[in-house]
């Protein structure tokens, strides 16, 4: 592993040597300074890191320390002086976006004369369509711009080249009060306003035009957009020229998904025209790589969110934060990029969440599909329903079959033959159909999440196809069922000596399929599978939720994976402290449905309330002392005429109000015996213990069962059989050598 630069000991020195130079507070950056008491300059990039410049622009500070004269700085790039782009923004500081940097490294330099201080500051440029830190890009690629509808009603329009690029544009829309809808503004001068434009309160409190500025574009081969409120009569907005009203503040918002994610740059972004979040005075910037629908792919997700990001800073200025929001496979990204890539985002609101897409919810889908197939297809007659949900653990008997759909994510082939619940192999472009991986196409495309995270996991090298990090080697399946004495030890035996196990292909094999050790590792070193104790243990979490536990058609999105967060938190920091979780609310920004416009306000002040802190304690400790006081855990008791917010903790298991009105669920794998935190690939295993049952075995039955498990049980308290820890933040799998796995 090549150089390393921890996160909080750039955060740490930044703030060390700006205090020791400088009395002016420094603006809120993701990216990495560079300076020393002794010159009394800091170099820092406010755009992104400096070892991951994209697109040959950088926003970069160069800031002195008390009682040095601004006057005798000279700043040059690569020799050539290039102090004439910057512009003063203080008594002691000055910033410009440098353009035109040269593809690879450059070096900045700040000085203040031979005889006094000088300091450098190395940057390292990647074309804009990338990739920076997700590895070599995935072939085929199907360009979508033909597909993408603009705010405007108009269609972007065909690639410029194969990585997909567009021109740039911006159009502007305004709020229809008549139509309720937005639509085209053409600005004229001499032109009076639409007789039918709305009007909206700004940050400032003044009424202005509702005019919303929308700014398309392609990075990282995907689709961005950019969406404030501005009005065109306020001149073009800038680092130095910002909307007035826009309150200086960015959500990043995403999209769910995933069945399907793989091999398109998107015809849709997260969705950037969020009234809720322009009436509170938000920008708000999305990409179509961040809807997992299209991408599911949490690396190339984290990527895609710091080049977006640079994007937003080098043109409208460094926001004083940055939450992502998103529910579902919108958790998993803002979840995994909080916790892999501290300082992209200051505070996450996430609905219907998971922890990650590789641990908690593969495995609970992969379970499932085991768990149908065997109830269907192997002993259809010897489990009632009741039996066969108790075995599962869910809420509803019709998760089996749901989450057995879903499964379809790990499967690389299509079988029209087949059931839903096991069909596989889902692409979304029809132009790849001919493709596709399958015995007499061996080489052709895997539209899997595993293949589509290979630049993670690694290859086979008989095959070529993708490591997996799926494993259910010493599983007892049904084992709380059994110690419920829901169901038989009979039943229990047959269960876990025929549930058997997938191939490489997903097809159902006698045998439990086992982990690639590798992919296992990787999966847990680069925070494939969350950690929470990286860039999560200084990072305000508010979980939302909306209950599907008991749909009667089953539902993935399971009130127990955001205990499953909450458990990797208190693993990794000793607490769980900074996550907030609210069930049962009405997630709006109205009178009627007003929880959502509560949660961003509650997430303001919490953010705000650690910018301002100037205190010296711990990063972890200052997101404790200023988490605002009417922040509380609550559900909302919806049964009544009047709705009635409780505020309790909430927990997984207990006989508290929320309890009974949103209750827990098991997953199949808690259900035999894992942890709530669901983290481990391969269990380690030890020897089958009587203690473990509340029944009684017959010496032909203990037989029987060791039989089954030659090896042993599981015994998930000793954590992943690979032994593998997370190697902290910034992790790159390539092109960068900056923290490279």
């Amino acid at each position: 592993m090549l150089k390393r630069i921890p996160a909080i000991l750039q955060i740490g020195l930044f703030a060390a040597l700006f205090n020791a130079c400088s009395s002016e507070k420094p603006v809120s950056t993701s990216g990495s300074p560079v300076g020393s008491p002794a010159s009394g300059i800091i170099i820092t990039t406010l755009s992104t890191q400096a070892w991951l410049v994209t697109g040959g622009d950088a926003l970069v500070q160069v800031s002195l320390a008390a009682g040095l004269d601004l006057a005798q700085l000279t700043v040059s790039l690569n020799g050539v002086d290039v102090t004439a782009e910057f512009k003063q923004t203080s008594p002691l500081q000055i910033q410009a976006v440098l353009t035109s940097l040269p593809e690879g490294d450059s070096t900045l330099t700040a000085s203040l004369g031979p005889a006094a201080g000088t300091e450098t500051l190395a940057l390292t440029n990647y074309p804009i369509s990338g990739p920076i830190i997700s590895g070599r890009p995935e072939q085929p690629f199907v360009c979508q711009t033909g597909e993408f509808k603009l705010v405007t009603g108009g269609i972007l329009g065909t690639q410029l080249d194969t990585d997909c690029s567009v021109l740039t544009r911006v159009d502007y829309v305004y709020w229809s009060d008549s139509e309720s809808a937005f639509k085209t503004y053409r600005h004229s001068p001499m032109s009076e306003p639409p007789e039918d434009m709305g009007e909206i309160t700004g940050p400032d409190g003044n009424s202005m035009a509702y005019i919303v500025r929308v700014e398309t574009g392609t990075v990282n081969r995907g689709i961005y957009e950019i969406a404030m409120l501005h009005d065109p009569v306020d001149g073009e907005v800038g680092p130095w020229n910002r909307s007035p009203h826009w309150n200086g503040k960015l959500v990043y918002t995403h999209g769910g998904g995933c069945r399907g994610g793989w091999f398109q740059q998107g015809d849709r972004t997260g969705g950037v025209m969020r009234r809720g979040l322009f009436e509170l005075g938000y920008a708000v910037i999305s990409a179509t790589l961040n809807v997992f629908g299209q991408n599911c792919n949490d690396l190339l997700a984290s990527e895609t969110h710091i080049m977006v990001k640079e994007r937003f800073i080098e043109h409208y200025g460094a926001p004083a934060y940055t939450i992502a929001t998103g529910a579902s496979g919108g958790s998993y990204q803002s979840h995994q990029t909080a916790d892999n890539y501290p300082g992209v985002f200051d505070g996450i609101i996430v609905g219907l969440s998971f922890p990650d897409v590789t641990s908690a919810t593969i495995f609970t889908l992969a379970d499932a599909r085991l768990l149908n197939h065997y109830f269907t297809d192997v002993n259809a007659e010897n489990f009632t329903l009741i039996q066969q949900t108790a075995v599962a653990g869910f809420g509803s008997w019709g998760s089996i079959m749901n989450l057995s759909r879903g499964a379809a994510r790990l499967d690389p082939i299509y079988q029209f033959e087949t059931s839903p619940e096991e069909q596989g192999g889902e692409i979304s472009i029809a132009e790849l159909e001919n493709l596709r991986y399958d015995r007499h196409n061996p080489t052709g495309i895997r539209p899997s999440v595993y293949d589509h995270t290979v630049n993670v996991y690694g290859r086979v090298a008989q095959t070529q196809i993708a490591r997996r990090p799926l494993d259910n080697v010493g599983v007892q399946y049904g084992l709380a069922a059994l110690n419920d004495e829901v169901i038989t030890l009979r039943q229990f035996i047959d269960l876990n000596r025929d549930i058997g196990g997938f191939d490489r292909d997903m097809n159902h094999v006698p045998s439990r399929h086992r982990a690639d050790v590798q992919a296992s590792r990787r999966a847990l070193e680069s925070g494939r599978i969350l950690y929470g104790g990286a860039g999560l243990a200084s990072t305000p979490i508010i979980d939302y939720r909306s209950y599907t536990d008991h749909a009667e058609d089953g539902d993935i999105h399971m009130i127990v994976h955001q205990f499953s967060t909450r458990a990797r938190l208190r693993a990794a920091n000793g607490h769980f402290d900074n996550q907030v979780m609210q069930v049962g609310g009405r997630w709006g920004y109205t009178e009627d449905n007003p929880d959502m416009r509560n949660i961003f306000q509650e997430m303001d002040r919490w953010i705000m309330g650690i910018k301002n802190d100037n205190s010296d304690i711990d990063p972890g400790q200052k997101v404790i002392a200023n988490k605002p006081v009417t922040l509380i855990e609550a559900c909302w008791d919806n049964s009544g005429e009047t709705r009635v917010k409780i505020e309790q903790e909430q927990s997984f298991d207990g006989n508290s109000r929320c309890n009974e009105l949103y209750p827990a669920y098991p997953t199949p794998r808690i259900a035999a015996g894992a942890t709530l935190a669901n983290d481990v690939v391969s269990c380690q295993l030890r020897p089958i213990n009587p203690a473990d049952y509340s029944v009684r075995f017959t010496s032909d039955q203990s037989a029987e069962l060791e039989a089954v498990f030659p090896q042993g049980v599981c015994n998930w308290s000793l954590g992943d059989a690979s032994k593998a820890r997370h190697q902290g933040a910034w992790i790159s799998f390539g092109p960068s050598p900056v923290n490279r796995l």
